[in-house]
């Protein structure tokens, strides 16, 4: 079973390229670790990030990577509004979330 995780949320000004390098960090060590079952990626559109994750059985090794729990801990200081998070349901996809 899959279940589809949906997080935004808008960084203040001026910290745009920071949570980005952060981001980026997570997914370096993703790309060391190669979690199995585990799909994920980021979208930035100015100020507004959003995060699409695809949990295959379960899969959720986020909060195991050093490289996210540093991203959380300054989060909140970070941003204006959010993260609001949803579990909108998959209706389809090609390639994009195989």
């Amino acid at each position: 079973m899959s279940e589809l995780t949906v997080v935004r949320y808008t960084v203040t000004a001026g910290r745009e390229d920071r949570n980005a390098e952060l981001v980026r960090a997570v997914y370096d060590e993703l790309g060391r670790e190669a979690p199995d079952g585990f799909r994920y990626a980021t979208l930035r559109e100015g100020a507004d990030f959003t995060h699409v994750a695809l949990h295959v059985h379960g899969a959720q090794p986020l909060t195991g990577l050093a490289a996210f729990r540093t991203f959380q801990a300054g989060l909140g200081e970070r941003t204006v509004t959010g993260p609001a998070f949803s579990h909108p349901e998959l209706i389809g996809s090609y390639r994009l979330l195989e």
